[in-house]
């Protein structure tokens, strides 16, 4: 079983930042492949980003987040982070982290994973 517990959303403005962070409980944290989905109200859960186990020589991202969003992983902390850079309007959603064992990081279906975090909101405003 693994916990996972979001933290770091908020309101920005477009253009500005925000670093997302996903504790992980447990100690088999480098096991698992993590993801970050979004889910924008009235939309289906979108892949945002994913980052192998166990030491994060992968990485893979949806083209709306390419060059802006960054994933990464502190195994030493149980913690994966994204970090998301020149935001808009658009990525306005409730972020999600999950975690997968055996998920290859370029399969995006939420099905892959078998844990999920609570999630945390993002608002960007115009």
């Amino acid at each position: 079983q693994v916990e996972l517990v979001e933290s770091g959303g908020g309101l920005v403005q477009a253009g500005g930042s925000l670093r997302l962070s996903c504790a992980a409980s447990g100690r088999t944290f480098s096991m698992y492949t993590m993801g970050w989905f979004r889910q924008a109200p009235g939309k289906e859960r979108e892949f945002v980003g994913g980052i192998s186990a166990p030491v994060g020589t992968t990485t893979a991202y949806a083209d709306s987040v390419k060059g802006r969003f960054t994933i990464s992983r502190d195994n030493a902390k149980s913690t994966v982070y994204l970090q998301m850079n020149s935001l808009k309007p658009e990525d306005t959603a409730i972020y999600v982290c999950a975690a997968g064992r055996g998920v290859l990081v370029s399969r995006r279906a939420p099905s892959e994973y078998d844990y999920w975090g609570q999630g945390t909101q993002v608002t960007v405003s115009s």
